[in-house]
């Protein structure tokens, strides 16, 4: 069970995130939890994503790049999820950003997702320019797709056979959500 304590993430805080995400990811593929991230499973977190973490916690919001990072520990201080919110790349999109989302396998279903969305809309509804949150969800993960219709996102589109991994296609559904 998680204390519902929400804080973000620093850098020195880092390898212990990956150490999390690496678990996290294992479940990926796995009969009992299906595809969650566009990776075959047992696929290792991508060394340039991992970059990407590293060089956009740094960055200052004014700069393309930007990531900012929360996690919700348990009462032993270990992470149990998180969500983050990253910059588009496009110069004319500072008005938008994206939203990643997980939660550690022995923590699902008991509101720890929608705490963090609620966290992370929360700040960005508090921080200019940022009025959109954007995200991707691979079209057969129906808890996401039901966690981020119950939190206000809407159904953007769908890219049918986007993905093909482990010999099975996917497709990806980009959802929106209009902050205040």
């Amino acid at each position: 069970m998680s204390d519902g304590s929400i804080s973000p993430l620093s850098s020195s805080e880092l390898d212990e995130f990956f150490s999390y995400l690496k678990a996290h990811l294992a479940d990926n593929g796995e009969p009992d939890h299906g595809y969650f991230q566009p990776l075959p499973h047992g696929a290792p977190f991508p060394a340039e994503r991992e970059a990407t973490f590293r060089k956009g916690i740094e960055l200052s919001l004014a700069q393309p790049g930007w990531r900012r990072m929360w996690v919700m520990r348990s009462p032993q201080s270990e992470i149990v999820g998180h969500v983050d919110l990253r910059a588009y790349g496009e110069l004319h999109a500072v008005h938008r950003c994206l939203l990643g989302l997980g939660v550690h396998r022995n923590h699902r279903r008991r509101g720890i997702g929608a705490q963090l969305v609620a966290h992370a809309r929360h700040w960005a509804a508090m921080t200019p320019p940022l009025e959109w949150i954007d995200l991707q969800v691979i079209g057969s993960n129906e808890a996401a797709i039901s966690l981020y219709r119950r939190a206000g996102f809407s159904k953007t589109g769908e890219v049918e056979d986007m993905f093909r991994i482990d010999g099975q296609c996917f497709s990806y559904i980009g959802m929106t959500l209009r902050l205040p």
